[in-house]
């Protein structure tokens, strides 16, 4: 019980946040980050770091795009379940649910802007990588497929 208590006041303090925020965080700084298909294609990208709670609460709100070879990595530090949502973001996104591998556990397409509605991981996951909306399709990125970046160890 004390755990459901520290989760939902951690949730209220997220939202009362979103809430009280008016406009884009800055620029977060950025590093390189691989996706390698099943079929062995390598998709390059350079990412926007969220690893703050204050960074990971404003992530992507109000941008109103996401470049075609950019994106938001949130680390959540360990693995844990992701809960996103997409209040105060005015884009479309994928977002890619990933495991403490490196693979990609599961995959939301298309999200809806401004929707409340919760965007689950389905279970414990090391990080959530936020992409412009129709990405995974374009470039036939599928669950199982290997994420390389450093916070997996797999990546400089």
């Amino acid at each position: 019980m004390i755990a459901r208590r520290s989760l939902v006041a951690t949730f209220l303090l997220f939202a009362t946040a979103a809430r009280a925020q008016t406009g884009p965080q800055g620029e977060l700084p950025k590093e390189k980050l691989a996706i390698i298909t099943r079929a062995g294609k390598r998709l390059d990208f350079a990412v926007e770091m969220a690893l703050t709670a204050d960074q990971q609460t404003i992530g992507l709100m109000f941008r109103p795009s996401v470049p075609a070879d950019g994106g938001m990595l949130f680390d959540w530090g360990t693995p844990r379940a992701s809960q996103m949502w997409m209040r105060n973001t005015i884009s479309s996104l994928d977002m890619l649910f990933i495991n403490a591998d490196g693979t990609i556990r599961t995959i939301a397409e298309r999200t809806v802007p401004q929707s409340l509605a919760t965007i689950d991981s389905r279970g414990p996951v090391r990080a959530t990588l936020e992409l412009a909306a129709g990405t995974a399709e374009r470039l036939d990125i599928r669950v199982g497929d290997k994420v390389m970046q450093r916070i997996f160890g797999n990546a400089p």
